[in-house]
């Protein structure tokens, strides 16, 4: 007997994907991944990311190569009465339909959801917006701004200097992730009741959520967090520590990680002193504390700190720069790059994030050029539908 089923968890799952950019193509590739039959709909100039270089690779920018694998796609103008009509087809017999137009903006084409819905009643519909679909329907939603709006840029940044933004998009691939587990989510719905429902997902939520201990603070304690660089409000040592090279993040986050840090720093005592007894007292007392850690690891460098570290089980790691993340990435056997396609198509791009015992991640297709499977999908579209597949 096999360990392993063949064609992904959603296998037979069918996602029109009239999304672009990047919450929403991000939210189909893992879907893609688990199996699921993207047919990835294109204006006739393809979705944007297409051009948004350097870098690129073959031509083609690896922005867009980064969030569309496993996808087919047909380029659609949806002004157009023919294209129209595959593109209305292809949502009635899609089992979800994605989309992060402006609200209201597909209503003109009949592809909004109640539209939808009537000639497919079981569709799983999502909607990615900004601000969601009420009084914020008019604001576009970039992450940038939400970066800024939500209150992110105000935590991230030196307390002496400007707010920063966070180096990726963290917001849009937050709002990403949520869609595609509020998909899963209506999915079993629809398989217990048989009734499909309208997905939504705004940037500006998914950022209240994902500042978690900084949301609470505010909510639960009337608390506005601060600007405070590399340091945790809440725990110390929290936080990147110069050693005799390079800085050395440190996360002992609890009395025993922190007695541990001490002794592999040859200062055994410090635990005991009243000032360091509990993290509230670290947290506190952080002035007086972190020039006897810097001080010790001083002695050595960040990659031989974080040997020792580990080993004695304290949280710790060098700053690295990307090539340095997969690289550690190999080391952990993690294997964290995968190709897809053959010969000239081939493509590396990053390993799906989840692993399943029986029903493995299937890297299927490539990223699609523009329309690359337009003919076989307008074909397959025109003809009767038989099991309502691909």
């Amino acid at each position: 007997m096999t360990d392993t089923v063949r064609g992904g968890p959603l296998s037979g799952v069918l996602v029109a994907d009239f999304s672009r950019i990047l919450a929403g193509p991000y939210a189909t590739m893992l879907l893609a991944d688990l199996g699921a039959d993207v047919v990835k709909v294109e204006g006739p100039k393809g979705d944007d990311t297409r051009s948004w270089t350097p870098p690129e690779r073959g031509g083609v920018s690896t922005y867009y190569l980064g969030v569309n694998r496993g996808k087919r796609s047909i380029a659609l103008d949806l002004r157009d009465e023919d294209d129209l009509a595959a593109g209305r087809e292809l949502a009635r017999r899609a089992d979800v339909l994605i989309e992060n137009f402006k609200p209201g903006g597909l209503a003109r084409f009949g592809l909004d959801y109640d539209s939808v819905r009537a000639a497919n009643p079981g569709i799983v519909y999502s909607s990615i917006t900004g601000f969601g679909s009420g009084a914020g329907r008019h604001v576009p939603g970039y992450d940038l701004m939400v970066q800024a709006i939500s209150g992110l840029m105000s935590l991230t940044g030196d307390p002496e200097g400007p707010p920063y933004r966070a180096g990726i998009s963290v917001f849009d691939v937050m709002a990403g992730n949520h869609a595609a587990i509020g998909i899963l989510a209506a999915l079993r719905h629809r398989d217990a009741t048989g009734e499909g429902q309208h997905v939504e997902v705004n940037l500006l939520s998914s950022a209240l959520t994902g500042l978690v201990n900084h949301s609470s603070a505010y909510v639960a304690g009337d608390t506005v967090p601060y600007r405070m660089g590399n340091a945790h409000p809440s725990v110390f040592p929290y936080e990147p520590l110069p050693t005799a090279d390079n800085d050395l993040i440190v996360t002992a986050a609890n009395d025993g990680q922190f007695r541990r840090l001490c002794e592999v720093l040859g200062i055994p005592d410090v635990p005991d002193d009243p000032r360091f007894a509990t993290n509230a007292d670290r947290t506190a007392n952080r002035a007086e504390l972190r020039p006897i850690l810097v001080e010790r690891l001083a002695r050595r460098g960040a990659v031989e700190w974080f040997e020792l570290l580990v080993e004695a089980g304290v949280p710790s790691g060098p700053i690295n720069t990307i090539d340095g993340g997969f690289a550690m990435a190999e080391r952990f056997e993690l294997d964290p790059v995968v190709v897809v396609g053959e010969g000239d198509h081939a493509v590396p791009t990053t390993r799906h994030p989840i692993r399943f015992s029986r029903t493995p991640v299937d890297y299927r297709l490539p990223p699609p050029e523009l329309d690359e499977h337009g003919t076989e999908l307008r074909k397959w579209l025109s003809e009767p539908e038989e099991d309502g597949r691909g």
